[in-house]
């Protein structure tokens, strides 16, 4: 969709809803929130993955400022809920009363009378994570408000283009994401002040100890959820197609991938379902030789940071912002067959390459580490972010 006709379609959309965003204002004015805040970050829900791990690193970087989370979609796990029980920090879950198609009315309501409650404040900041509903928040705020978007995927891209307007900044977790908005915006010849609100930083994690790896039979991993972009069916093939070849290989499956694959059909690969301890999971990531992901698109996982910290080797398609991270040959080997065939095919010749020499698994793998030392620092993460909303002035 065009910037055009997206704000087009806006517009109609708003005329639509307005008596319900109206009664909302007006309910605000009567009934105020029963905590102030200044900071509100929208995100979707508790459910584990790597975009709501960025925001709970962010939340921890701004607890002195008392946020407010405010989620709006129906869980499907929740099993990141308790990460966001931070001290100072309040979470009200409206997904109950928003997230229904049947009384989607009351979603309108709702925009009015966190609108008129964040209007109040003279130093609101708002800041979306990867959430439809801000989107949809954005443009019941008063200009005062400053409204930052966090994107890992172009998959918003089409809606958010009508909405830019209302963003204030707009960061991107990948060079290459930035460079497609960038794209997009040339395409819609918009002026330069547009682009002047893009930018890109890097995710973080804690950077771990080095081992060197100590496996007497190469461990591969899929960590990751079981939806369709992330093609587990393909991972599945290879640990097959490895297993009919008797390499001293194992493969291991951590995520919800039950709903996509049979396990008892793989009873040579070992299935962990989805895993919340974050020992656990470090664990596993010291065990790993290598990460093997064959994503349709993917932004910058956290599952590809934490492999690369720790000095493991990412084997994975190359899409989208993973070649910005992973360089083939350099640091881990990227899959460059399109074909579902011949990516199954490129993955087995990848890891019987590394199979075969220890030396290049050992220096792809310290190279890996090198690179995450130099990006993925907590504290540049905290500082660039409190700078980007401006929280400090508050």
């Amino acid at each position: 969709m065009t910037y055009k006709a997206a704000k087009l379609k806006f517009r109609l959309e708003a005329l639509g809803m307005l008596p319900f965003v109206l009664l909302g204002k007006i309910a605000g004015h009567f009934f105020s929130l029963s905590t102030k805040h200044s900071v509100f970050l929208f995100f979707p829900n508790g459910d584990i993955g790597g975009s709501p791990q960025v925001n709970i690193d962010l939340t921890q970087c701004i607890k002195d400022k008392k946020p407010l989370i405010i989620f709006s979609k129906k869980p499907l796990n929740n099993q990141f809920r308790d990460k966001y029980e931070i001290e100072g920090v309040r979470v009200w879950d409206i997904h109950r009363y928003i997230d229904n198609k049947a009384f989607h009315f009351v979603n309108f309501f709702f925009r009015g009378l966190l609108a008129t409650w964040i209007n109040r404040q003279p130093k609101a900041v708002v800041f979306g994570g990867e959430c439809i509903f801000f989107y949809k928040m954005i443009p019941h705020l008063n200009a005062h408000v400053r409204r930052v978007e966090l994107c890992h995927l172009d998959v918003w891209f089409p809606y958010s283009i009508g909405l830019i307007d209302h963003i204030d900044l707009r960061i991107f977790s990948t060079e290459k994401l930035k460079e497609k908005a960038e794209s997009l915006y040339r395409e819609n010849n918009l002026p330069a002040s547009y682009f002047d609100k893009l930018f890109f930083t890097d995710n973080a994690i804690d950077i771990p100890p080095y081992t060197l790896p100590a496996n007497d039979i190469m461990q591969v991993y899929f960590i990751g959820r079981g939806s369709p972009q992330k093609r587990v069916h393909l991972v599945a093939a290879i640990a097959k197609k490895i297993h009919e070849k008797k390499l001293p290989v194992h493969f291991n499956f951590v995520g919800d991938v039950d709903k996509v694959l049979q396990p008892e059909a793989y009873p040579f690969c070992t299935f962990y379902g989805n895993i919340s301890d974050q020992q656990r999971m470090l664990n596993i990531y010291a065990n790993t030789d290598i990460l093997l992901m064959t994503s349709a698109f993917e932004g910058l996982p956290i599952v590809v940071m934490q492999t690369m910290a720790h000095g493991r080797i990412v084997v994975s398609t190359a899409v989208n912002g993973i070649p910005d991270y992973v360089k083939h040959n350099e640091n881990g080997l990227l899959i460059y067959a399109q074909s579902e065939a011949d990516i199954i095919n490129e993955a087995v010749a990848h890891i019987e390459l590394l199979l075969n020499d220890p030396a290049l698994r050992l220096r792809l793998g310290q190279r890996s580490r090198e690179i995450a030392l130099q990006k993925f620092s907590r504290e540049v993460f905290c500082r660039t972010y409190r700078g980007l909303l401006k929280i400090d002035a508050i």
